[in-house]
């Protein structure tokens, strides 16, 4: 099976609100794609309509080409983790997968594996309801994970892991798109796909924003800007303005030049004999390219004080 999702003008309303306004992008293989957005983007109703748990209005959505709904092992085929309290709390925690596996055919040896794999071992006979959140989270990736599927879709997996959890899972995911996997990684914070997606779809009120690398995100938002340390920064300013350049003070002795590339501020302060510490592309955080994208889509919004 193709390890794809296509998502094609998906449309939803519930009542009075537009859910999703024609959603549309594609995860590819090989790579761990972020699905992030402001509360209320329609992220979570997205992954919802592929998985075929609300029928969209209009659009469609396929996993490998196919329709979830069609799928007759859909464990096989992708695996999902949507809300991690959806469990028998009376249960042990290897109870539950086998209950998972046995329904799709798979063997219980898999169960055993999956546990492992998610660093459950030590706690498989325990009783799921006294786990922590983050323990929960890694039953449900070990639950996604039962049918060894080629697609993943991950509902903020990172909620309630501790930072020792949060490194693991970060490898964990690229691990998994390394190996050839479709991994899809809905979160609403930018830090928690630090160092692990490759992809970015950004989405707000209903719809796609942007759909790019990360490093093409960070690289429109830092704008072709030249981040400048010097102590002489009434000189160096000077200098720069002569040539064209705009120039702002960022800090006591930080400059943000525009207009000119790095090689030509350095050649043009030699020349004047202008002296400087630092001179380097400036480059935007994520969360910056993320917040930028997304400020008109924020629904609620507080004040500062």
């Amino acid at each position: 099976m193709e390890a794809t999702i296509e998502v094609a003008g998906l449309r939803k309303r519930f009542g009075g609100v537009l859910a999703l306004d024609g959603m549309s992008f594609t995860v590819t293989p090989g790579r761990v794609t972020g699905f992030v957005g402001p509360n209320g983007a329609g992220k979570s109703t997205t992954m919802r309509v592929v998985l075929g748990l609300d029928a969209a209005d209009e659009g469609t959505a396929l996993v490998g080409g196919r329709p979830y709904r069609s799928l007759r092992t859909p464990l096989a085929h992708v695996g999902a983790l949507l809300d991690a309290a959806a469990l028998q709390p009376s249960r042990t925690a290897r109870n539950h997968l086998l209950w998972l596996a046995h329904s799709q055919g798979l063997p219980g040896r898999r169960v055993d594996e999956v546990l492992e794999l998610a660093g459950l071992a030590s706690v498989a006979r325990r009783r799921a309801g006294g786990f922590s959140l983050g323990m929960r989270q890694r039953l449900g990736i070990a639950a996604a994970l039962l049918g060894d599927p080629p697609v993943l879709m991950l509902d903020e997996p990172f909620n309630g892991l501790d930072p020792e959890g949060i490194v693991w899972i970060r490898g964990f995911l690229r691990s998994l798109a390394e190996e050839g996997r479709a991994v899809l990684v809905s979160s609403h914070l930018m830090s928690e796909l630090e160092d692990t997606a490759g992809h970015l779809v950004v989405v707000g009120r209903g719809r796609v924003v942007a759909d790019t690398s990360v490093a093409d995100l960070i690289a429109a938002a830092s704008g072709g800007l030249v981040t400048l340390r010097t102590r002489a920064r009434s000189e160096a300013m000077e200098t720069l303005a002569r040539a064209g350049a705009t120039v702002s003070a960022t800090g006591r002795d930080t400059l943000t030049v525009g207009g000119l590339a790095a090689e030509r501020v350095v050649e043009l302060l030699g020349r004047d004999g202008v002296p400087f510490a630092e001179v380097g592309a400036h480059r935007a955080t994520l969360e910056e390219a993320y917040m930028d994208l997304t400020r008109d889509a924020v629904e609620f919004r507080g004040v500062a004080r």
